[in-house]
């Protein structure tokens, strides 16, 4: 089970956006289409895909918030033909945010921002077939512009089976993260702070799902990454650095949606109200 799952949130193109991304990678597919009834902002809309053998989910529905570059995705490319095709597949609709070109860290690198909104950093790499296809990559922007440093070396802190690979400073500003590559729970991230003044910052559009195996796990995670008591909602929550997480059980989906529809109306009901997610009680809400 993949512990930590990216997740993002559209107006209302989820399972379209999924397909597409499907489409520019090998080993990927649609794994599932949920369809959640009456939530706050109406029916949404639930997908569960696999992009080159990684998980993600997103969610359709009437999104209060818009994705923007502050976390985008890395693609590792084996050659220069792979970056121009997924470029040219995203450029559709798409605005080009570094032209693709030559660059001091890259021979053969872009960056865009796609149709639906999600920023892909393309980059040919040196070191052949990565086992990690895809890296989300946190720029720390605007009020956060300053903290990758304190935000890496917590988040190590926080999850297990985590270290720091790499963290180089900017020659001209060393308080500044020119580049960091770290792991938490197996899977490979980058970052850095944002040398422009930008006007973007980390929001609820693009979050990261924990699985967790318990309430005791789910309990432990909120008190680390819980930082703005007001944003606790469902089991999501905003951290320090801006960063918003879902804690969540790692059997949630059926938890919501294993039982007769009236059951499953009732633990959804009791899920919209709770701030942190509660297990017990969920379980108690079915058997009402």
């Amino acid at each position: 089970m993949q512990k930590i799952i990216p997740f993002l949130w559209y107006a209302k193109q989820a399972e379209e956006a999924a397909s597409f991304y499907k489409s520019l990678f090998e080993d990927s597919s649609i794994i599932d289409v949920q369809t959640m009834k009456d939530t706050p902002s109406g029916d949404a809309e639930l997908v569960t895909f696999k992009l080159a053998g990684q998980q993600f989910q997103s969610i359709g529905t009437g999104a209060p918030f818009t994705l923007n570059p502050s976390i985008s995705f890395m693609v590792a490319c084996e050659t220069a033909e792979e970056v121009n095709a997924k470029w040219e597949a995203l450029s559709e609709g798409g605005i080009a945010l570094m032209p693709l070109a030559e660059y001091p860290f890259s021979k053969w690198f872009g960056w865009i921002q796609d149709r639906y909104g999600l920023s892909w950093q393309l980059s040919l790499t040196e070191q052949g077939v990565t086992k990690q296809k895809i890296t989300p990559h946190f720029l720390f922007s605007n009020v956060a512009c300053g903290k990758a440093e304190e935000a890496i070396r917590y988040y190590t802190e926080v999850f297990s089976d985590s270290k720091i690979n790499l963290l180089k400073k900017f020659e001209e500003n060393e308080e500044k993260v020119n580049m960091a590559a770290f792991t938490l729970e197996g899977i490979n991230f980058s970052a850095m702070d944002n040398s422009y003044d930008v006007p973007f910052h980390f929001n609820e559009a693009f979050s990261f799902m924990i699985n967790c195996e318990d309430q005791a796990e789910i309990d432990y995670f909120i008190e680390k990454l819980s930082y703005i008591p007001q944003a606790e909602q469902c089991g999501w929550v905003k951290d320090q650095f801006g960063v918003s997480w879902q804690v969540v059980p790692h059997n949630l989906s059926e938890l919501l949606g294993g039982g007769t529809t009236e059951e499953n109306k009732r633990v959804g009901a009791a899920l919209q109200k709770m701030k942190r997610i509660n297990i017990a009680e969920l379980k108690k809400a079915r058997q009402e």
